[in-house]
C-alpha cells in the first residue's frame, strides 16, 4: 500500500469507531503512510490520537478514498462537512449499514464513484470479510476498495446492489447467531451438569475450532458433519433433533435470516 494511489493522494476517514479503528489498524499495519490518512471523528479515542494521522484538520484536496463509517442516523448531519472534498476521481466507500448507494448519490452526485461495503464483527480481530458493490466505481476503484478492506479480511464483490440485503442477514448480522449459539451450547452443557465456566470454554473452543476446520478444510461442510458422525452414535442422535425440518435449525436459520433481510430492506428505505 506504500507505493498505491492512496498513499500518494490520501484517505479520508469519517468515523473511527470499532470499525473504523480497525480498518486504520490494518492499513497502517500494511505500510499506509499514516501522513496519508485524513481521520474526522467527533470524539477521537486516546489510541487514535496517537496514531498520527491528520486528526479533525483541513482534508487533502483530490483524496483517493473518501471512506464513510458512520452511523446511518449520523450521516445526514456529518457527510455535507465532507462533500467538497470528493473530486471526479474520488472513490466514496461506504461501511454505513442500510444506507443505499442512492442515498449517497444525493449528497455526492450520481456521477460520482461509490462503493457500499458490508463488513461484519470479526474485522475487529481481521477475520471479517465484506461485500462489496458500487455504481460507476468500474473495476479499478472496486479493486482499490478490495485493497483497502482485505486489511481486516476477505472481501466478495456482489453482482447487484439488491443482493447486499441477504449478505446482511447472513454474514453481517450471522456473528451474532454464533455468539449465542455459544451461549445456547454452555447453557446446554451446565443443565447436563458441567460447571458454567467449563461448558463455556468447551462451547467456545468447539465453535471456534469447527469454524476454522470448515475454511481450512477442502471438504465442504456437510462432509465435515458426515465425518464426525457415526451411526446410530452421540452426534447422530443430537443431529436428529437439530436438522429437523419443522423444529430444527434449517426452519429457524431460513426464519431468522428471512427476517435481517426484510429489516435490512427496510432500513434501506426508511
Amino acid at each position: 500500500m506504500k507505493d498505491s494511489r492512496i498513499a500518494a493522494q490520501g484517505l479520508v476517514l469519517l468515523g473511527c469507531g470499532k470499525m473504523g479503528s480497525a480498518m486504520l489498524q490494518g492499513w497502517l499495519d500494511r505500510g499506509l503512510p499514516a501522513t496519508s490518512i485524513w481521520v474526522r471523528d467527533p470524539a477521537p479515542s486516546d489510541w487514535l490520537q496517537d496514531q498520527g494521522v491528520h486528526l479533525n484538520t483541513n482534508l487533502p484536496g483530490s483524496p483517493a478514498i473518501l471512506l464513510v463509517a458512520v452511523k446511518p442516523q449520523m450521516m445526514a448531519d456529518a457527510l455535507p462537512a465532507i462533500v467538497e472534498a470528493a473530486q471526479d476521481s474520488t472513490i466514496v466507500l461506504s461501511v454505513a449499514a442500510g444506507t443505499p448507494i442512492s442515498k449517497l448519490e444525493d449528497h455526492f452526485g450520481a456521477s460520482q464513484p461509490i462503493i457500499r461495503a458490508m463488513p461484519n464483527m470479526p474485522a475487529a480481530i481481521r477475520r471479517g470479510i465484506t461485500a462489496i458493490v458500487g455504481n460507476a466505481a468500474g473495476q479499478a476503484g472496486l479493486d482499490e476498495a478490495e485493497l483497502l478492506l482485505s486489511a481486516v479480511g476477505q472481501v466478495v464483490r456482489l453482482e447487484s446492489e439488491d443482493q447486499i440485503d441477504a449478505v446482511t442477514g447472513v454474514s453481517g448480522s450471522g456473528p451474532a447467531y454464533v455468539f449465542h449459539l455459544i451461549e445456547t451450547l454452555a447453557a446446554a452443557g451446565e443443565a447436563q451438569g458441567l460447571p458454567a465456566d467449563l461448558a463455556m470454554s468447551l462451547a467456545k473452543a468447539t465453535v471456534a475450532g469447527a469454524g476454522a476446520l470448515a475454511e481450512a478444510a477442502e471438504e465442504t461442510p456437510d462432509k465435515l458433519r458426515v465425518n464426525v458422525t457415526s451411526p446410530n452414535g452421540t452426534t447422530q442422535a443430537a443431529l436428529e433433533v437439530l436438522m429437523n425440518e419443522d423444529t430444527g435449525f434449517p426452519p429457524l436459520l431460513r426464519k431468522a435470516v428471512a427476517t435481517a433481510t426484510a429489516r435490512s430492506k427496510e432500513l434501506a428505505n426508511g
